[in-house]
C-alpha cells in the first residue's frame, strides 16, 4: 500500500449545543403532548441550532443548485438513456421547465443550474450557467481517471464558489441537485470507496436498466473500484479516480455549506454520495446536513446509514435534479413554524 499525505482539511465544527439544547426545551415546553410532533420536532431542533437562534426563523431564502455534468462511463451500457438527454434537460431548467422546476416553483425555492461538464456546447444558454465549466464529460472510470488532479481542483473550487455566491445572497437552507446520464454509476463508486463495500451492494438500477444492464453496471462499477485501488483512502484522490467534474463539485459545495454554518437539505443518491465525500473531506461536515428524501438506489441507504441521517420523505423518487429535497421543504418550514408559532404550556396555566 502506498503512503501518501491525507488531503483531509479540517473539522467542522456542528451546530451550537447549548442552542439545541434550548431549542430542544423549548420543544419540550410547547402546549402540545410529549412526542407529539414526532420527526418535526427533531427537524426544529436541528434548524434553530443551524441557525443560531431560538425560536428559529422562517425559511423564506430557500436556494437549489443543481450541478449538470457528462460521464464518459454512460457510453459503456450502463444508463437506459442517450447521454444527449443532460445537454436537453439544462436547456430544461433554464427554461423553468423541468420536473424539479414545478417543485421548486409550488414551494418557492431558488433554482439554479450550473454545467460543470455536459458533453455539449450548449448554444443558446445563458453564460453564467457555463461559466464554471471544467470539461466536456469525464473520463470512463472504469478504464480511466474520472478526473486530472487538476481538473479535481477546479471543480471543487467552483462548488465552493457556488455556495459562497448562494450564501451571500442570503440563502438560509442549501439544496444540491444533479444531472447527467450514467451520474448514478461514479455515485455507486464514490459510496463504496468511502465504506468499503463491493459493488454488489451498492449499484442501484439508475434509470430504471434491466437484469442484465444492471450486472454490466455492477461489473463496471467493481472494474471502477479495483482500478482506483488504495486511492480511494483519500477523499480528493477518490474523486479524481472516480467521479465527474458535477459531482466533485457538488462535494465542494456541500463542504463549503458546512464550513461556512449553513444546513443543507440532501436530495438522492448523487447529492447524498457527495455529502459523505465532503464528510471525508471535511469531518464533522454532516452534522450540517439532513436528508430530503430516501430514493430507490441502495447506495443511498447505506450513505445515510454511514451519516446518521434520516429522510424526511421515503416517496420512491428517482428523478433527481434535486426533487426529493424540493418536495421535502414544506415539511421543515412546517418544522420551524411549530416551534415559533405553538404556544408554550406554561403561558396557559394559571398562576401558582
Amino acid at each position: 500500500m502506498v503512503d501518501r499525505p491525507s488531503t483531509t482539511g479540517s473539522p467542522v465544527p456542528p451546530p451550537d449545543p447549548s442552542l439545541a439544547a434550548a431549542a430542544a426545551d423549548r420543544l419540550a415546553g410547547l402546549a402540545t403532548p410529549a412526542g407529539a410532533l414526532g420527526r418535526l420536532g427533531d427537524l426544529a431542533v436541528w434548524l434553530a441550532a443551524a441557525q443560531g437562534q431560538v425560536p428559529p426563523a422562517p425559511l423564506v431564502n430557500v436556494r437549489l443548485v443543481i450541478f449538470a455534468g457528462d460521464h464518459g462511463v454512460a457510453q459503456h451500457g450502463v444508463s437506459a438513456y442517450p447521454a444527449e438527454i443532460t445537454a436537453a434537460m439544462v436547456r430544461t431548467f433554464v427554461a423553468g421547465k423541468a420536473g424539479v422546476s414545478a417543485l421548486a416553483a409550488a414551494h418557492d425555492v431558488h433554482v439554479r443550474v450550473l454545467d460543470l461538464g455536459v458533453d455539449d456546447d450548449l448554444d443558446g444558454v445563458p453564460a453564467d450557467v457555463q461559466a464554471s465549466k471544467v470539461r466536456r464529460s469525464s473520463g470512463a472510470i472504469h478504464l480511466e481517471d474520472a478526473l486530472t488532479p487538476d481538473e479535481t481542483r477546479r471543480a471543487l473550487d467552483a462548488g465552493r464558489a457556488a455556495a459562497d455566491e448562494e450564501i451571500d445572497a442570503g440563502a438560509q437552507l442549501l439544496l444540491s441537485g444533479d444531472m447527467g446520464i450514467g451520474n448514478s454509476t461514479p455515485a455507486a463508486a464514490l459510496v463504496a470507496a468511502a465504506l468499503g463495500l463491493p459493488a454488489s451492494e451498492v449499484t442501484g438500477r439508475g434509470t430504471g436498466v434491466d437484469d442484465a444492464t444492471w450486472s454490466h453496471k455492477v461489473q463496471v462499477v467493481q472494474q471502477a473500484l479495483d482500478r482506483a485501488g488504495d486511492r480511494v483512502l483519500d477523499p480528493v484522490d477518490t474523486l479524481t479516480a472516480l467521479s465527474s467534474a458535477d459531482l466533485a463539485a457538488a462535494t465542494g459545495y456541500l463542504a463549503r455549506a458546512a464550513e461556512r454554518g449553513v444546513p443543507v437539505l440532501l436530495d438522492g443518491l448523487m447529492s447524498v454520495a457527495c455529502a459523505l465525500t465532503a464528510d471525508r473531506l471535511a469531518p464533522g461536515a454532516a452534522a450540517w446536513f439532513a436528508a430530503g428524501h430516501r430514493s430507490t438506489e441502495p447506495a443511498q441507504t447505506l450513505a445515510l446509514a454511514k451519516l446518521g441521517l434520516e429522510p424526511v420523505l421515503d416517496l420512491g423518487l428517482r428523478l433527481g435534479e434535486g426533487s426529493g429535497a424540493v418536495a421535502a421543504v414544506p415539511v421543515l418550514r412546517s418544522a420551524v413554524a411549530v416551534l415559533r408559532d405553538v404556544a408554550l404550556l406554561a403561558d396557559l396555566l394559571p398562576p401558582q
